[in-house]
């Protein structure tokens, strides 16, 4: 312990540089990044641990990844394709529920891991040190690696109806794309480590979250396009900020929807203010969640 004494003793004088000083956060709406830099072969060892833990004692392992949209997407065309007969705009209904799927299951998955994170890892938490924003973000990263697979297999399937079965022109708007993930992500993210810090005190949210997220799909574009809805309800969908997402992605790959800039910036703003409350309501729990867990 670093001390101003000056009687002579011999730690008068001293001082030490130290490695590593854990302290409070000075902002309750940092995520402290350059700390989760310094922790950032923890948080790849807790992304490779959700990508293998899940499939590890399966038969088919991660071909799990693919054959879920697969058989989600078979599953959509009979039902909401075929018996409801909603709209697709035109679009082949299995490329239209695939692509939305892929998106939605990246959403979802993600919102849904991560406002479990205090619960769920409350004994981890309890015995060691590290930046606890760590597990919530390596959720979103796992998130993106089985996307990436998903999106293989949109990729495949994309081509085929652009180039044998040519009833789909893509458009130079997919090069927002990342923008796109990247506000799925950082909204997902926003969400989850909000409902986690809720749900340490208040138990019953979980049992709200699989359900609302469920709900969630159906206010959102992803078994119809905004087109089915009538003009007066259509304003209500915009105020869903992934609907601007999902309309402007499959604007970009599929041709039809709705690429509008007005209500992307509004779903960016949105997601933006999601997060740093999120990250508010994170800070503050965390230093005293244990109690309450």
């Amino acid at each position: 312990m670093m001390t101003n004494d000056t009687s002579g003793s011999p730690a008068a004088g001293y001082s030490e540089d130290w490695d590593s000083i854990i302290g409070p956060k000075k902002s309750q709406f940092s995520l402290n990044l350059k700390e989760v830099w310094r922790y950032r072969d923890l948080l790849m060892l807790f992304v490779k641990k959700d990508i293998i833990t899940v499939y590890k004692q399966t038969v088919l392992g991660p071909l799990w990844f693919l054959i879920q949209p697969i058989l989600t997407t078979l599953i959509y065309t009979v039902i909401f394709g075929r018996m409801a007969k909603i709209s697709t705009d035109g679009i082949p209904q299995p490329i239209f529920y695939l692509g939305s799927l892929t998106l939605w299951n990246y959403f979802a998955d993600t919102l849904n891991l991560t406002s479990k994170t205090f619960t769920e890892n409350a004994s981890v938490f309890g015995k060691v040190y590290f930046p606890r924003i760590i597990l919530p973000m390596s959720k979103v990263l796992s998130g993106l690696i089985k996307l990436l697979i998903q999106f293989s297999l949109f990729f495949v399937v994309w081509l085929y109806y652009i180039f044998i079965d040519k009833r789909i022109q893509p458009n130079v708007y997919i090069l927002f794309f990342p923008a796109l993930l990247a506000g799925m992500a950082i909204l997902s993210l926003g969400m989850g480590v909000f409902i986690t810090s809720l749900t340490t005190k208040y138990r019953d949210l979980t049992f709200l979250i699989a359900f609302g997220v469920q709900l969630m799909m159906y206010a959102t574009p992803v078994i119809y396009p905004v087109s089915v809805a009538s003009k007066d309800k259509q304003f209500w969908l915009w105020l869903n900020p992934l609907t601007s997402f999902f309309e402007a992605f499959k604007y970009g790959f599929l041709g039809k929807g709705v690429f509008d800039p007005f209500w992307l910036c509004y779903s960016f703003i949105f997601t933006a203010l999601v997060l740093l409350l999120g990250v508010f309501i994170f800070n503050r729990v965390e230093k005293k969640f244990i109690d309450t867990v």
